[in-house]
This record gives C-alpha cells, sequence and structure tokens, in this order.
C-alpha cells in the first residue's frame, strides 16, 4: 500500500509506474484529489459506472477515465488543469495551439 507523503503520490507521474490509492468514501476521496496542484489526468474505477460518472465530472482534471486510464483519440483535446499542462494537445482545439490569427484589412 502506498501512502500520501510518498513522492510517488504528491508529485506529478507520467510513469511507467502510477499509484493507485484506495478510497472507501467517494468525498474523501475527491477531496484528496482536488486538493493537488496538478491535474493533467486521471481516471475513477468502479462497478457503479454512473456513481464513478458522478464522481469524475468533479475532479478538477483536463481529463478524467472511468474504468481505464490514458486512452487518447487525436480527434478528442487533451489538456491538463491547474499546474499541469500548458495549453491543449490534439483535436480542433490543439491545432489551434499551433496557430495565430492574423486580421488583413484592406481599404475598399
Amino acid at each position: 500500500d502506498i501512502r500520501e507523503g510518498s513522492r510517488l503520490v504528491d508529485e506529478e507521474q507520467f510513469g511507467p509506474v502510477l499509484p493507485v490509492i484506495k478510497f472507501s468514501d467517494p468525498e474523501e476521496a475527491l477531496v484528496r484529489i482536488n486538493r493537488s496542484a496538478e491535474g493533467l489526468g486521471g481516471s475513477v474505477w468502479s462497478t457503479d459506472v454512473e456513481a464513478a460518472r458522478n464522481l469524475a465530472v468533479r475532479i478538477d482534471a483536463g481529463t478524467v477515465w472511468v474504468n481505464k486510464h490514458a486512452e487518447l483519440d487525436p480527434g478528442i483535446p487533451f489538456g491538463g488543469a491547474k499546474q499541469s499542462g500548458v495549453g491543449t494537445e490534439l483535436g480542433r482545439e490543439g491545432l489551434e495551439e499551433f496557430t495565430q490569427r492574423r486580421v488583413i484589412n484592406i481599404s475598399a
């Protein structure tokens, strides 16, 4: 079992190892998750998919998966919240991150 205070729990992870913390109280889990300074992505695992979805929409993160983790689709934007990530990748929104709109006005 891993606990809060461990670097693996308290710092943002990009693999190959991710912490898994079990909570019996969803509200306790939500407080702990949203207290983090990072919010790139996370996942909620439960046999009750509707309860997991209801918790997922309250998590302050760029992407939250239910009963899976880090499945990316090139057509869906991906970006972080809080101190995680800079901008958006993937999808139309991600493409727009790499563009600069310009306006040229010409006298008629």
